[in-house]
């Protein structure tokens, strides 16, 4: 693949305390591509993630060394402003997290805070909008006032998705999106993945090997804070390049 990346992380370490957590991460993420995230639990994979949106920030004493880029800037250089980090770059997380509101306050929270709209005609057409684009309002266009947390999980993740869609974000990032829901539900959110990745850039983290397999066009394998192998998800999974890769896939380990 020849387009220049979106994201670039170059020999990224990163530290809870005095605790290394990613060891040496150079990794280029395309754009308008899936990259899975793959790796047994506690391997630096949900961390990384967290780092391309300065999510880590949160927790005290944590440090960044090395250089981590969004289409050519560096996201950890002083001065850059965090909130407009984390509307080109969206999370969904594990368990689906709508505010205690209506469904159509939910999707409109953002627009409305960022000034996005001009009018209610503007932003009941950015809430219909995204909703569509989730999958989601067919379900829903008749229960916009409903309290959000009355929908399914399922549910409740789309609009979640739908939330990050009303900003206008340029990379999505999914913190295991489908380990909360049924088998049904977690279709939805895979089947929305592919439709996205026609216009975003979607990093995935799972534990789900046959999900990255269905979901991703590259994946990443982390193993103790290290990114062991990358590449096209095909080719990974049938002919890994390094041992332990294989042997992880395999169910040797991990």
């Amino acid at each position: 693949m020849d387009t220049q990346p979106i994201i670039q992380s170059i020999k990224l370490d990163f530290y809870y305390g005095a605790k290394q957590a990613l060891k040496q991460i150079t990794m280029n993420i395309p754009p308008r591509q899936v990259t899975a995230l793959i790796g047994p639990s506690g391997c630096g994979k949900s961390t990384f993630l967290r780092c391309l949106n300065r999510m880590n920030d949160t927790i005290p004493g944590t440090r960044v060394v090395g250089t981590l880029t969004l289409e050519g800037k560096d996201i950890y250089a002083p001065g850059v402003d965090l909130a407009e980090l984390r509307r080109k770059v969206g999370m969904v997380f594990q368990k689906p997290n709508p505010f205690p509101q209506s469904v159509y306050d939910n999707i409109a929270y953002g627009p409305r805070v960022l000034g996005l709209t001009r009018s209610r005609a503007e932003l009941d057409a950015i809430v219909e909008n995204s909703l569509k684009r989730a999958v989601l309002w067919d379900e829903v266009k008749t229960q916009l006032k409903q309290d959000a947390l009355s929908l399914s999980l399922g549910q409740q993740q789309r609009l979640c998705i739908a939330r990050l869609l009303a900003v206008q974000p340029q990379v999505i990032l999914m913190d295991e999106p489908c380990s909360a829901l049924d088998p049904v539900a977690t279709g939805h959110i895979e089947d929305l993945i592919a439709e996205l990745q026609r216009e975003y850039t979607i990093i995935i983290v799972t534990h789900n090997m046959q999900q990255a397999g269905r979901v991703s066009n590259i994946t990443g394998f982390f193993w103790l804070g290290e990114l062991v192998e990358v590449g096209l998800t095909q080719r990974l999974f049938t002919n890994p390049a390094q041992q332990l890769t294989e042997d992880y896939i395999t169910g040797r380990m991990g």
